[in-house]
């Protein structure tokens, strides 16, 4: 028969095999974390190094890899971008990232504001948040997703002759990007977009909030590709709306087209909502155009409290139901 005493010294074996173990485990997982996290760090500072040449100049400052133990991810203290040839710059504020051990593919990012903004024939451009978060699943050659939202966003404008002048404020905006096969599917909202009056040369807009859900045809390979104009390009506007607080506003939906000279051809659906507040909104803040509002929106009435119409465009000619409305501008 076993005593007791037998088998205290095999449980304390057995313990003490366990404690080594997991020392062993966890002296090799903090190891293998900081080796990678040592790895990322000079990846960075070589990406970096490559980018810097030909005119531009990117900063990371003091790029340093942390989360340890569960977490990964690169902080800055600061981010700056500058294209000399081009005269665009681009600086912002702190850069934290962090992807679980676990699930290194999928990323979330967080940038501190103001962001400023120069390039030719602009102002300088500032803009600043109450928070900019950003997620993305990282995939080849396009992330799987990638959304980007920012909570209380501010605009502003900086002109060399006079002090910086107020431009937007937004409570709420999200963007969503994704590969859908060969193409890219976008997708966005924005609510409490109020534009300041200065920016109007003082007329007052309503609170204005928006969506769009759009797809860009074979949007995979423009993206790869790094095609900076839309020429050539054909996509489809599955929901694109704008609306003063709910009550009025329009919806457009339909298929576009952007021939290789810059015309646009789009065969579209335009739908009012409540066209006689929506024509009283447009009254006041264009106050000279009244009256054609007035005559336009009463017909629109007529046909219902949200009627449709179609709106196309051939080579760049726009006509609304009957109505010819005139010439969209070539896209560059």
């Amino acid at each position: 028969m076993t005593s007791s005493q037998d088998r205290k010294p095999n449980s304390s074996r057995r313990f003490l095999w366990l404690t080594l173990f997991i020392i062993v485990l966890f002296g090799g997982y903090s190891a293998g974390w900081f080796w990678f996290a040592g790895r990322a760090q000079q990846e960075v500072v070589q990406r970096i190094a490559e980018v810097n040449r030909d005119g531009v100049s990117a900063t990371c400052a003091k790029p340093e890899i942390k989360g340890f133990p569960f977490r990964i991810g690169l902080f800055c203290d600061r981010l700056e971008f500058e294209d000399a040839t081009r005269r665009i710059s681009v600086s912002a504020g702190n850069l934290r990232t962090v992807a679980q051990v676990y699930q290194p593919m999928r990323t979330v990012l967080e940038i501190d504001g103001p962001l400023r903004l120069t390039a030719p024939d602009l102002p300088q451009l500032q803009f600043d948040w109450e928070l900019l978060h950003a997620s993305a699943r990282i995939a080849q050659p396009l992330p799987e997703r990638l959304s980007v939202e920012t909570r209380k966003l501010v605009g502003q404008a900086s002109f060399s002759d006079g002090a910086p002048m107020p431009l937007f404020t937004a409570e709420d905006t999200q963007l969503h990007m994704r590969p859908n096969g060969p193409d890219i599917d976008i997708a966005g909202t924005f609510t409490g977009l109020a534009i300041d009056p200065q920016a109007l040369h003082g007329r007052k807009l309503p609170s204005l909030d928006g969506s769009a859900d759009t797809s860009l045809k074979n949007g995979v390979t423009l993206l790869a590709d790094k095609v900076r104009s839309l020429r050539g390009q054909t996509g489809t506007i599955r929901s694109m709306t704008l609306s003063t607080g709910g009550t009025a506003g329009a919806a457009i939906s339909g298929p576009w087209t952007i021939a290789e000279d810059g015309l646009v051809d789009a065969d579209l659906k335009v739908t009012i909502r409540n066209p006689r507040e929506l024509s009283r909104i447009l009254s006041e803040v264009v106050p000279e155009q009244r009256q054609q509002f007035e005559t336009a929106f009463s017909g629109l009435a007529i046909l219902g409290n949200a009627p449709t119409l179609p709106l196309k465009i051939v080579k760049g000619k726009a006509t609304l139901g009957f109505i010819p409305l005139g010439m969209v501008p070539a896209v560059e």
